[in-house]
């Protein structure tokens, strides 16, 4: 699925490649043109016009001269004269097509095909027509033939004493001077399940802006060329005319620039120049990844991209990042190229966008559903800022995905309302909750002012926290909290104090409130089923400040039915506001369901040296 992709970017890295600064000396083309054959007046060319020429080529005394020609039939005049010159000529190498079902085969020139001067020139273009690879050598069990472009440069090489040979190692495969070319496999590179008949290679195209010299049939006949110009090289004799039908799709038939097609010829003169380059140490052949370590290359980019979705959820700083290391990996893949080695870049690529993509998705949603699970357990019971507080230091209240269980030391208050049946008698049920709402808002706010946490409303009582969420470990927090909590009792009775004064006027009766506070240790949780949860406290502390809260009357103050709030803490909790505020001592208390006393304390105000 992803194969047409990673030959595009294969593509794009040959066009990107760097450029030669010169055409590629040892290669002449001589190009037979829409021009030449108008000026011939035929079409194909004579055996006399193609003796002239190859006569006035072989002036120059070439290495070789490749004549890439269909010539298995006459065409008069001159054609005695042609095998004349095939026959004396012995570094004229000519062309035939391998046999295939659907053609068939079509022969060299007779005596060229005698001699063994001939070479096939069948091209291998990839679904889609684009010309990647070459063929090297053919074999159906009945003929074998080496390739036009391999015989052209082992016949050059050879004169240098570069020669052909097995290899030592592997004796199946192909050496040039020393350097192996290992054939082409069906999954090299970005290939999948490819046709690897015969022997291949990838072919590196010879990059620059004029790859070859190239000269018109009709100035060389014309002797306007310089016989010197042919002197020691490869000549490519071979038809450029787009009537003739001989062009094929490359790497490079793509943009908007003109020639979008190459000719045979020229695609000739490419695999001939890389064999050249690759004989003589100037480049080795595209090597390829095996199965296993490009698994293990798209293995690495998958890991990548799945510690980025792990580590990065910010979804603009995602996006960046995974820019930078798209761009990073096709860096990686270009410049291998450079070097010879064609390593995949979409699959990384795409196995990085996909994995952190999913993995950012899917903790995203995770994060999403433990700050909903968060914000309905706090947000309505805390100031904004702690609720913001709570969710950016969320790891120390889930584990495993659950909300964490946590021992620590808080402040509890209780609070609630007595004389409050003669109200309820005298209001219509929509006052009653109005009122009951107004009540409620009102303590809520002072408690979230003071940086407690509402634990739980019922009736109207109301149970709060001073210490929660997060655990409490030196004893100047704990303190603080207890302080706090002090303060936020008397605040809820100053509030009350206003709440009567506005039943007054309305000429209702008057309540009055209750706070219990204890200072202890409890353990902080959510309790409840999936679909409803609730985070509260539970322990002895707790249970203490509840009963503190519904201590009955107290004979040591006979005035207290005139007081609009009573407020009762235990032994811990002065402890941490003794001096901040003024305070009562009322000796051991039996509290309900408690086998021993409580030493119990009544808050009468702030201390005088407060402001």
């Amino acid at each position: 699925m992803l194969e047409f992709l990673e030959l595009a970017a294969y593509d794009w890295s040959l066009r990107w490649s760097p450029k030669h600064a010169t055409s590629d000396p040892r290669i002449v083309l001589v190009t037979i043109s829409e021009h030449d054959i108008r000026q011939q007046g035929q079409w194909p060319l004579t055996d006399h016009t193609l003796a002239q020429l190859l006569n006035q080529i072989n002036r120059g005394q070439p290495r070789v001269i490749g004549l890439d020609l269909y010539r298995d039939f006459k065409v008069p005049p001159g054609h005695e004269e042609l095998n004349q010159i095939f026959l004396n000529t012995p570094n004229i190498i000519g062309v035939m097509k391998f046999p295939s079902p659907s053609i068939g085969a079509i022969p060299g020139p007779a005596i060229l095909q005698e001699k063994g001067q001939v070479g096939f020139n069948d091209m291998l273009p990839d679904p889609g027509g684009t010309v990647r690879r070459g063929l090297l050598f053919l074999d159906d069990g009945k003929t074998s033939a080496t390739s036009f472009a391999l015989t052209l440069a082992a016949q050059y090489l050879s004169q240098d004493g570069i020669m052909m040979t097995p290899d030592d190692q592997q004796p199946d495969y192909v050496k040039l001077g020393v350097t192996t070319l290992p054939p082409f496999s069906s999954n090299d590179g970005g290939y999948s399940n490819a046709d690897d008949q015969g022997y291949q290679m990838l072919i590196q195209y010879y990059q620059a802006d004029r790859p070859f010299h190239r000269y018109g049939m009709t100035d060389v006949l014309g002797g306007q060329i310089a016989t010197e110009a042919f002197q020691d090289k490869i000549v490519l004799i071979g038809v450029t005319a787009e009537s003739v039908k001989d062009l094929f799709v490359t790497p490079y038939s793509q943009g908007l620039h003109d020639q979008q097609l190459m000719s045979g010829m020229e695609l000739h003169a490419h695999m001939v120049s890389q064999l050249l380059r690759i004989g003589t140490h100037q480049e080795q052949p595209l090597h390829t990844l095996s199965d296993g370590q490009e698994m293990l290359w798209i293995a690495i980019w998958c890991l990548l991209g799945s510690l980025v979705g792990v580590m990065i959820h910010a979804f603009w700083f995602v996006v960046v990042t995974f820019m930078g290391l798209s761009g990073f990996l096709g860096s990686v893949a270009y410049f291998s190229m450079q070097a010879g080695w064609w390593i995949p870049s979409v699959p990384p690529i795409l196995g990085l966008l996909i994995t952190g993509s999913l993995l950012s998705t899917a903790l995203s949603r995770i994060e999403r559903d433990q700050r909903k699970l968060l914000m309905e357990l706090f947000s309505k019971h805390v100031s904004p800022e702690v609720a913001d507080m709570i969710w950016e230091q969320r790891d120390q209240f889930f584990q495993g995905g659950r909300l964490r269980t946590q021992r620590q030391v808080v402040t509890a208050l209780f609070a609630d309302l007595e004389g409050f049946t003669p109200i309820a008698e005298r209001l219509s049920p929509q006052e009653l909750i109005d009122w009951l709402n107004t009540y409620m808002e009102a303590m809520a706010t002072i408690i979230m002012n003071h940086h407690g946490v509402v634990d739980d409303y019922y009736g109207d009582a109301i149970k709060a926290n001073f210490g929660v969420p997060f655990p409490r470990t030196q004893e100047p927090e704990i303190q603080q909290d207890a302080q706090h909590a002090v303060a936020c009792a008397l605040a809820m009775k100053e509030e009350i104090i206003r709440l009567n004064q506005d039943l007054q006027f309305q000429n209702l009766p008057t309540v009055r409130m209750r706070i219990g506070l204890f200072t202890g240790l409890v353990v902080a949780g959510s309790l409840g089923s999936a679909q409803r949860l609730k985070y509260t406290t539970i322990g002895d502390a707790v249970n203490i400040a509840a009963r503190l809260e519904s201590l009955g009357p107290l004979p040591q103050n006979p005035n207290v039915q005139q007081d609009h709030c009573r407020i009762l803490i235990g032994e811990t909790t002065r402890a941490y506001v003794d001096g901040i505020v003024k305070i009562r001592d009322l000796g051991d208390q039996q509290l309900k369901g408690k086998a021993q006393t409580i030493k119990a304390y009544q808050v009468l105000g702030k201390s005088e040296q407060q402001p």
